[in-house]
């Protein structure tokens, strides 16, 4: 049975990159009119892609989903609302530091800062630089997953939060650094992705399934929309603080 999942999966993933493959070679044929550079390379990239993203939606659907919900459920029948608040932000700063965009963006903002002499061009005020906006990141995110777990339990509306939430964004951005506002809105797009996603939507759907009187679908989702709105506002006062 899970070989059979696994073929159909790689079967799903190849119609997924279709199209992407598609448009790149359009573009490199009929628009810039030049052949594809290193064909063999290409497709054996393709081939390493087709597998690795079938891998990981197979281990999404085998072990983090199923694991964010099985701790949602036993939070809920525990019933301390203190050590479901707790591991709601260490899950949403331990996820956040392990996430590879989130690692990948601030060593390439940290590299500009100092192409740019915002810091000194030093590995050790790299490094700095680096682990301080990722710190910042991973604090924001702790802190939204566990705004919205207390937003699951108390039963408030979503869109509220959410609104105040980029009035804060709005009302910061005039006061933060120029060069790091940038660095800020994008962090709250990469802070959003294969780590922290599974195991954060898992968390919010176990929980409102687990609570009597909360929808699913209603109350389950929008602990993402958290993570991506926080870290607009850490960062740039991390900016203004440095």
């Amino acid at each position: 049975m899970l070989k059979n999942r696994f073929i159909r999966q790689l079967f799903s993933s190849c119609l997924d990159l279709l199209p992407i493959l598609a448009v790149v070679l359009v573009f490199q044929v009929a628009v810039i009119r030049q052949p594809i550079p290193d064909v063999a390379h290409l497709l054996e990239g393709m081939v390493l892609v087709v597998f690795g993203l079938a891998l990981f939606v197979q281990g999404l659907e085998q072990s983090l989903f199923p694991l964010g919900e099985s701790m949602a459920y036993a939070f809920a029948r525990k019933g301390s609302v203190f050590w479901l608040l707790v591991f709601a932000f260490c899950l949403g700063f331990g996820t956040t530091v392990a996430e590879p965009a989130l690692i990948a963006i601030s060593d390439e903002a940290a590299r500009i800062a100092a192409q740019g002499h915002i810091i000194a061009d030093s590995d050790a005020a790299r490094k700095s630089y680096a682990l301080g906006l990722r710190l910042t990141v991973a604090l924001s995110v702790g802190v939204a997953i566990l705004v919205g777990v207390l937003r699951i339990l108390r039963g408030w509306p979503l869109h509220y939060l959410i609104i105040g939430g980029y009035c804060v964004v709005t009302a910061v951005t005039p006061f933060a650094p120029a060069d790091i506002i940038g660095i800020a809105y994008d962090s709250g797009g990469v802070t959003t992705s294969t780590i922290t996603v599974p195991l954060v939507a898992a968390l919010g759907v176990g929980l409102a399934t687990a609570i009597k009187g909360r929808n699913p679908m209603i109350d389950g989702f929008g602990l993402i929309a958290f993570a991506s709105l926080t870290p607009m506002i850490f960062v740039m006062a991390y900016g203004m603080l440095r």
